[in-house]
């Protein structure tokens, strides 16, 4: 939370114990939202940026998003040299819900109806001239699209890869928090095309800064995972902290009357890379020696079979890594119609967030599109 929005906290509860004395509940609920009104306008040039009388708003949200994680690893088994790599793509998940605030400032709740079953949860807040936001999203995959290239493999035993099914699942947790300022907060308005809480009414445009937080968590550590974590030379869960700076731009552009169309975009360098990696130690190269290991059963069936039972892992501690500088990407599209106190939105975010780490890297895609149908009130 910006030093802005705990000032205006500060001053917000100030005014509570004042007006609490003097003119009970509903004095202090109108100070208190005539300092926020005050607020939205201050400062703003109101031939491109206007409050609407009504400063209530109520909206029914729906959200589809999706992730992308893609870990690889090169090594090398009996002298032979081999590529891993596995991705894990989400079915695109969809929520539904209701948001209620005052001037964008408000809570949101949303369900999920659809998709990969996990959880998501968002947190945000505008102003004139800056956004903050909060995503936390979880999900599990059993199905990760896995390759191997190697000459130790058949053709055959690489198309069974491919179909992996797992019976333990890639666990995924992840929190992005970024935050902008936008340096022509007098005329262009980021409110107006993220939260509707005001009204551009002409064409401006912004240099901005931005700063983004991510932590990321992958974690595939079970028996059942052991040739995984094998191929991925022995890592076995990954967790993530990164820190990004950037400096970008964002326009609105205002065709016709209550019409808007946002376009937001900031190439981040990464400063803080901090990888931590958990290994474990595999009786995968025992295994290998057994001629079970390398047969060639009619039914893949029962070689699972065998191998569920046999295998098994073994914690063997974690390290710590800097993985140093890294170049990413933030950008969002957003469009806007106002008509009387109704608007409907839809924006959409994509972030990339890439790791390294000797031989083994990976990255994060993340994308979300919103769309909302709201009421001033």
């Amino acid at each position: 939370m910006s030093y802005l929005k705990y000032l205006i906290l500060s001053v917000s509860f100030c005014y509570c114990v004042q007006m609490s004395a003097q003119g009970g509940v509903f004095s202090l609920i109108k100070k208190v939202g005539t300092f926020i009104d005050s607020m939205s306008v201050r400062g703003v040039d109101r031939r491109y940026i206007e409050a609407p009388e009504r400063p209530w708003q109520l909206l029914l949200k729906g959200n589809l998003s999706q992730s992308i994680v893609s870990m690889k690893s090169n090594g090398e088994v009996f002298g032979e040299k081999y590529i891993a790599q596995t991705k894990l793509k989400t079915v695109p998940s969809q929520y539904i819900g209701v948001w209620a605030g005052y001037r964008g400032y408000g809570l949101g709740y949303t369900v999920n109806v659809g998709g990969d079953k996990g959880s998501n949860f968002t947190i945000g807040a505008t102003g004139g001239s800056y956004g903050i936001h909060v995503r936390f999203h979880s999900f599990n995959s059993s199905d990760p699209h896995f390759s191997l290239s190697t000459e130790l493999l058949t053709e055959r035993d690489k198309e069974e890869l491919e179909k992996t099914k797992l019976t333990d699942p890639i666990h995924v947790n992840t929190v992005i928090a970024d935050g902008y300022y936008m340096f022509n907060g007098k005329k262009f308005s980021y409110a107006a095309a993220y939260d509707q809480s005001v009204i551009q009414k002409r064409s401006a445009g912004s240099l901005m800064a931005g700063a983004m937080f991510n932590y990321t968590h992958i974690n595939y550590a079970a028996d059942s995972n052991a040739d995984l974590i094998y191929v991925m030379k022995g890592i076995g869960r990954v967790k993530l902290w990164q820190g990004s700076v950037g400096v970008g731009y964002a326009y609105n552009w205002v065709p016709v009357r209550g019409l808007l169309f946002n376009v937001l975009g900031m190439p981040m360098l990464t400063f803080i890379n901090k990888l931590k990696a958990y290994n474990y130690e595999t009786n995968i190269p025992e295994l290998m020696e057994d001629p079970i290991f390398w047969s060639q059963p009619d039914s893949y069936e029962e070689w699972d079979k065998w191998y569920y039972e046999n295998a098994r892992i073994a914690p063997k501690g974690g390290q710590s890594f800097n993985s140093g500088l890294s170049i990413g990407f933030d950008a969002r599209v957003s469009l806007t119609y106002n008509i009387g106190r109704y608007f409907f939105n839809v924006y959409g975010q994509f972030n990339n967030i890439r790791y390294r780490h000797d031989d083994t890297k990976g990255y994060l895609n993340d994308w979300f599109v919103n769309t909302s149908l709201g009421i001033r009130l």
